[in-house]
């Protein structure tokens, strides 16, 4: 407590003397650098190129927003949930993700859930796959903070939707992530 107080005493007294002109040394205001505003590359990974990537690959993915849930169905008049991010990669990128949630599992890269960043793809055990993935769909948000995401899918209850891995159906059965690795070489 007396730490406190000294140093409130400090700061009082130093700027009494700022307001009453005695101090020899010059005010400084510190302009902000330049190229450090708006530098979010540590975000959205390795510039600009990979940036409109995914721009242009969640703005596919927003455009399905509604469209129906049609088991087997790849789009785009109907989607099943892995048939849905195949064909937005594929429409965006031109890159085969893979045909099913399990071969998407199996075929991309393996992220852990720090990782995780816009465009990665994110699994789910579903009710008839066990404890196997059996759902996919593709993040559109992460807070870098809580780790918490919510992505985009194809739900076979509501067609393609947005929700969050804090929704307890889903945080209960998230099995993991995946990177697409082609689109680095893009």
């Amino acid at each position: 407590m007396k730490k406190v107080f000294l140093c409130a005493l400090l700061l009082i007294f130093s700027m009494s003397e700022i307001a009453n002109g005695k101090t020899d040394k010059p005010i400084q205001i510190q302009e902000p650098d330049e190229e450090e505003i708006g530098n979010f590359d540590f975000l959205y990974g390795n510039g600009d190129q990979d940036f409109d990537i995914m721009e242009m690959l969640i703005e596919e993915a927003f455009s399905h927003l509604g469209t129906r849930y049609r088991s087997g169905a790849k789009g785009p008049s109907a989607f099943d949930c892995s048939g849905f991010t195949s064909y937005v990669y594929k429409q965006q990128t031109g890159i085969f993700v893979g045909a099913s949630s399990r071969d998407q599992y199996a075929r991309n890269t393996p992220i852990r859930r720090d990782e995780i960043q816009c465009g990665d793809l994110v699994f789910f055990t579903s009710p008839n796959s066990g404890h196997n993935v059996g759902h996919v769909g593709i993040v559109v948000d992460v807070d870098p903070v809580t780790l918490e995401f919510t992505f985009i899918h194809a739900s076979s209850k509501n067609g393609v939707k947005l929700s969050s891995s804090t929704e307890p159906n889903y945080a209960k059965r998230y099995v993991g992530a995946r990177r697409i690795s082609e689109l680095s070489a893009l």
